[in-house]
């Protein structure tokens, strides 16, 4: 009994250093291939060019990284892509409605989210987007009515059952 207690303790440890490791190496395989990407959209649209799908990867990127003005450029420059089909567009749309957002533009931001709804009128993420720009702008009805028309297309939608949750007993206490 005595003999078997630090052969757990050292298995649980061993078993616990294994996990970290493999999540510490597929964190640095993803952003190894996140890097790689960005190199090389970089370089070529530096030198030619671009699709929109490439424009839209490389403001992607940019999104995740923060650099918000530089993933707007993009993101209008795929706009502006001849190749751009419409279902496409609602996603581009969408993406540069979030960048507006994320530096605290929200008209602008809306003004995206509802180019994205004209093209793709069942966008969930379009719809829950737009909720929560107005919910910045403190526009609490058209939030409401945003989260709840997502609600009636995915009635499971956590998001939306959260803040118009939130926004009823905001609405209530306020009346």
């Amino acid at each position: 009994m005595q003999d078997t207690f630090p052969v757990v303790y050292i298995s649980l440890l061993l078993a616990l250093l294994l996990i970290a490791a493999w999540v510490v190496f597929r964190q640095i395989l993803k952003t190894r291939q996140v890097e790689s990407s960005l190199n090389r959209l970089q370089s070529k649209l530096s030198r030619e060019k671009g699709t929109a799908q490439e424009y839209y990867e490389l403001g992607s990127i940019y999104l995740d990284k923060k650099v918000y003005a530089q993933a707007i450029t993009l993101f209008q420059k795929a706009l502006k892509a001849e190749d751009l089909v419409e279902p496409d567009s609602a996603l581009v749309y969408n993406a540069l409605g979030f960048a507006y957002f994320a530096q605290e533009q929200y008209d602008l931001a809306i003004r995206q989210y509802k180019e994205a709804l004209k093209i793709e009128p069942n966008y969930v993420t379009a719809l829950n987007n737009i909720g929560h720009a107005y919910e910045r702008k403190q526009l609490t009805a058209q939030a409401l009515e945003a989260y709840e028309q997502v609600l009636e297309l995915d009635p499971k939608n956590a998001t939306a059952k959260r803040r118009a949750d939130s926004l009823r007993k905001r609405l209530v206490t306020s009346a």
